[in-house]
């Protein structure tokens, strides 16, 4: 007989070798009628929704391209302004013999480029609105039209 006294009973499942590979057992019934008088009726399930034609508006690459093309656009406007005016401060900063030699009309060039800021910053302007209406507004124009489009989708739902 041996000596240890629980070798006679079965090992626990925990102490079974577990296969790497899931078994296939099937899922037990589901049952309609509720286990206890006073418990609610299960829910039905629901139907399965058919997969919409397109994809929604808030998943849309449209999206994504629209906030590049709006970036893109900020990005050159800011940098057309403040890249002159960078300009004109480390010039001032770094070459006073050359903003105060003699230019055009026998000005200075600090004040000729300092009068030339403001048809940067117009040239800015018509850059940002150029851009505008070239990339981002047909964007923009495209996204409402579809957002319109599925609006009217989930009124007829």
């Amino acid at each position: 007989m041996s000596s240890d006294p629980y070798s006679s009973y079965p090992p626990h499942p925990s102490h079974l070798p577990q296969s790497p590979y899931p078994t296939n057992r099937p899922h037990p019934p589901r049952y309609s009628s509720p286990t206890y008088p006073w418990q609610p009726a299960a829910p039905p399930e629901p139907e399965p929704r058919r997969r919409p034609v397109h994809a929604p508006l808030g998943h849309h690459s449209d999206l994504r391209i629209l906030r590049s093309a709006y970036r893109w656009q900020r990005r050159v406007a800011t940098l057309t302004a403040l890249g002159y005016f960078v300009l004109f401060l480390v010039l001032s900063a770094y070459a006073p013999g050359f903003m105060t030699s003699e230019g055009i009309g026998g000005l200075p060039v600090g004040l000729l480029l300092g009068l030339a800021q403001l048809p940067v910053t117009c040239l800015a302007i018509a850059l940002y609105e150029h851009t505008a209406r070239r990339r981002v507004d047909p964007l923009a124009e495209r996204i409402r039209h579809q957002a319109r489009l599925d609006a009217k989708r989930g009124v007829a739902r």
